[in-house]
């Protein structure tokens, strides 16, 4: 047994948007469990911690942000431990383990982890553990889990031989650990498999430390026929039959009180981590009805803010959560002749987490406010929260369904019918009707509501106090596990300028409104580091953007044209735009914009592909359908200005497929231009990254 000093690590975290920060307090809680003790920081906080002579384990949880960037709450850390004055051996005393957050949509793979994990090395930090890479694409918990269940012997292992060479007065420190845990590359996991925590699970039969054995009744433990077919509400064998692992219950922390006073007269939260009101001047249907997606197209007016932007920045959009929704899980929480009372947060006085009151929950603010603007009620639920919900079940037929779904032997149905179908906390409460958590439950659970970027689509050079945005209508169609829904915040938005919004062709009306009589949005600057153009005219660059993905080089193009007016002494490089859309009579957005850019030489080259219109009178088969089919068409002259030119390329749009493809298609462009294997192909689109020439503001 470790005696009390010998048991304590440290935990550091950065977090972009909450993930990494929520895995590093639940490896926090779990620490307990197994005799250990954990301090916790953010990375930011570098008075509550030094690396420089931390002589406990450290382990790490590390997002990765924007394009393969540290989350920033890390940057600070990272430049620190950048410092190439730095000797070799400044960190040869710290023994860490790392687990880096990451989305294989995008090219950077977990590379704000990778990022600081080569830092440490190279400054002489040695592993106890083997780094995890987690994939969002595929679901964080498919390694997480895993990870954060093999770390526990690591750190038992790596704390006992501490102890041991305190004990013996052996001031040598091992370099390497043996670990067989299973991590991003599909390794054998670890033997010991940890099993202390979890809980061994029987049709109707449930064993758990904390809990006494619930039996099914025999109506709920009926033989699964060949005819049925899994869903969210059921199983078939052979996970129907399993002996299943389930996470360990997350402890309780937060005490919720509802108090009767009114809270009325409450607005949006405005002034808050730098939101701005911005009047919304004009809207405008960029897309014919018949249109796949509807696209739209917001001018705000900035006149009155003090608001600078660069084309190729971002702004946040505060959005509320559907009022129908809310309504809905009030109802579902037994809670709408609540909705008005005032709510108190404290931490719970017995609870054996490490927590604070989260900062997102207001105080005193009523019930429908926190459900409308803090909480993120339409977030997946993890594992964790399904698993606590299965507590607060009535149903033993219903209980054990949510215990597979969280169970390590029910992973494969957890994906298919809450992640991959973006199942919420609603839906599983209209699925499992004898559930009926406790609010602290929720509060718990549920993280903060985030806001959604958008990317400008317009410069303040040409339009000066003004703002301009382009967005496709979100659609989730109706499943078997949710009712059809628009995207939070696309809908809301489409909503909420419904009186404003003009069709496509048409003369805004809107302009004639006054002011006080125009939609309202909380907004607030989101610059980019990286994604602008470059400051040397004369640079030629490469612009990749079908759809809405066109927005940010609306804004280059409009830069570019009123620079040449400015200067036309100055000289500027080539410029190409690729754009695609389905169809070019329904949904070729900023046309006109586009062909003027083209026809007065601000754009060199448009062009332009359509991947769902017939073939032309030609009858052309071979057509370019995408825009990396255009690309490659075009294959000499973006070899040119990337290699000789010393060019930039930037694409922006979907991560999943479009950017994908076109990164496969540049890694076959210069590997036939420079007659080079795919491998260093990829090492000179590496290099092309590195240099801040291949530049992306996808999204998955």
């Amino acid at each position: 047994m470790l005696c009390e000093v010998a048991a304590h690590f440290l935990i550091l975290y950065g977090s972009q948007r909450g993930q990494a920060q929520s895995i590093a307090e639940e490896i926090c809680e779990q620490a307990a469990e197994y005799g250990l003790t954990a301090d916790i920081s953010c990375l930011s906080n570098q008075d509550k911690y030094k690396v420089e002579s931390e002589i406990r384990p450290v382990v790490f949880v590390v997002s990765t942000t924007g394009d393969g960037d540290p989350p920033d709450t890390a940057q600070k850390f990272v430049r620190k431990i950048k410092n190439k004055s730095l000797p070799h051996d400044h960190l040869s005393h710290l023994r860490y383990a790392l687990l880096a957050l990451g989305d294989t949509n995008y090219a950077n793979f977990c590379n704000g982890g990778k990022t600081i994990d080569s830092l440490l090395q190279r400054l002489g930090a040695k592993h106890f553990y083997a780094t995890g890479h987690a994939d969002d694409g595929t679901g964080l918990e498919v390694v997480v889990d895993p990870w954060i269940e093999g770390l526990w012997d690591a750190l038992k292992k790596k704390l006992s031989g501490m102890s041991a060479s305190d004990q013996t007065g052996d001031t040598r420190s091992d370099c390497t650990q043996d670990n067989n845990h299973k991590n991003a590359s599909g390794q054998e996991k670890n033997k010991s498999d940890v099993e202390v925590d979890l809980h061994l699970l029987k049709l109707g039969e449930v064993h758990s430390q904390n809990e006494t054995n619930v039996t099914s009744d025999s109506t709920d433990a009926e033989t699964h026929s060949s005819t049925l077919v899994a869903s969210l509400k059921q199983s078939v064998p052979p996970l129907s039959e399993s002996v299943l692992k389930v996470p360990a219950l997350p402890p309780s922390y937060l005490e919720v009180v509802l108090e009767q006073a009114s809270t009325e007269g409450e607005t949006v939260p405005s002034g808050k981590d730098g939101y701005r009101e911005m009047s919304i001047s004009k809207a405008v249907q960029l897309t014919q009805d018949d249109a796949v997606k509807s696209s739209i197209f917001l001018e705000l007016d900035i006149s009155e803010q003090d608001v600078a932007y660069q084309p190729g920045d971002s702004f946040d959009i505060l959005c509320p959560n559907r009022a129908s929704e809310v309504d809905e899980l009030l109802l579902r929480l037994d809670l709408q002749m609540q909705r008005n009372c005032a709510v108190q947060v404290s931490l719970l006085k017995n609870s054996s987490k490490k927590a604070k009151v989260p900062l997102h929950i207001p105080q005193n603010s009523s019930l429908q406010f926190i459900l409308t603007w803090a909480l993120e009620i339409r977030s997946i639920p993890k594992k964790a929260f399904v698993r606590a919900l299965a507590d607060f079940t009535q149903s033993s037929s219903e209980k054990r369904r949510l215990l597979e779904l969280c169970s390590k032997e029910g992973s494969a149905d957890y994906n298919s019918f809450i992640r991959d179908t973006n199942v919420c906390l609603l839906d599983l409460l209209q699925a499992f009707p004898s559930c009926l958590p406790p609010l602290s439950l929720v509060f718990e659970h549920l993280p903060k509501l985030q806001p959604r970027a958008y990317s400008a689509a317009s410069s303040s050079l040409q339009h000066p106090e003004k703002v301009h945005f382009v967005f496709n209508v979100v659609e989730f169609p109706a499943c078997p596990e949710h009712p059809a829904r628009t995207g939070l915040c696309t809908g809301w938005l489409v909503d909420h300028v419904s009186s404003i919004l003009q069709p496509l062709g048409t003369v805004p009306a809107s302009e004639c409104l006054a002011t006080s009589a125009l939609p309202k949005v909380h907004v607030r600057p989101r610059p980019s580091s990286t994604f602008h153009l470059p400051s040397d005219p004369s640079v030629p660059v490469v612009m990749v953007g079908p759809g809405t993905g066109v927005a940010p080089f609306i804004g280059f193009l409009q830069q570019r044209e009123k620079e040449h007016e400015t200067n036309q002494e100055a000289t500027f490089g080539e410029t190409w735009l690729f754009f695609g859309c389905r169809h070019k009579d329904k949904d070729f957005i900023f046309r006109e914009e586009l062909e003027r850019f083209a026809h007065n030489g601000t754009l060199s080259h448009l062009i332009v592909c359509f991947s769902r219109d017939e073939p032309d009178a030609a009858g052309t088969i071979n057509r370019p359908t995408y825009v990396q089919h255009n690309l490659l068409l075009h294959a000499k002259n973006v070899a040119r200005i990337l290699l000789k030119d010393k060019g930039c390329l930037y694409v922006c749009g979907d991560a999943k497929n479009m950017a994908k493809d076109v990164n496969d298609t540049l890694l076959e462009i210069i590997g036939n231009e420079l007659q080079l294997d795919k491998l260093d192909a990829m090492k000179i689109v590496a290099g092309l990254r590195e240099e801040k020439r291949y530049l992306q503001d996808i999204w998955s």
